[in-house]
């Protein structure tokens, strides 16, 4: 009997909203307010745009998990910033970029690997590479260097 977990390859999500752009999206067991009001002030919520550079950070931080099974790698934490950028005519989003900071003592050629790895199996990043520019890079940070004050 074959005891290896498939990948899911199907994604579900409802998603409902009121005149006033109060919005939710419910996934799994978890309900994530959204912003989709067209001209009111900001809700404080993300909108579309957060979500997809969201979607994309996670996808990042997902594959980071599963190649440092495969490496195997070692690292102690990581965060990833992500810029989307957007035009208005045609309105769609032109480019991406992120840095992952990735707090770990692995040499250059590993650091190196896994970014070829997280390019290459992250299936959010290879749908939007397909239609926009995608550009990144890993920092490596030591673990023994203290994490940066949160801004304030």
């Amino acid at each position: 009997m074959n005891t290896t977990a498939r990948a899911r390859t199907t994604y579900q999500v409802r998603a409902r909203t009121t005149p006033d752009g109060a919005a939710r999206i419910d996934t799994a067991d978890r309900t994530i307010p959204v912003d989709t009001a067209w001209d009111g002030p900001p809700t404080g919520q993300p909108g579309p745009a957060e979500l997809l550079a969201a979607a994309l950070a996670a996808c990042l931080l997902k594959n980071l998990s599963r190649a440092a099974k495969f490496l195997p790698l070692r690292y102690s934490g990581a965060e990833v910033d992500v810029i989307a950028r957007r035009q208005d005519t045609p309105p769609k989003f032109t480019a991406f970029t992120y840095e992952l900071r990735l707090v770990t003592d692995e040499p250059q050629r590993r650091i190196d690997l896994l970014h070829h790895n997280l390019r290459r199996y992250g299936t959010v990043y290879n749908t939007l590479a397909a239609t926009c520019d995608i550009q990144g890079r890993i920092v490596t940070i030591p673990p023994s260097t203290p994490p940066s004050p949160e801004p304030s």
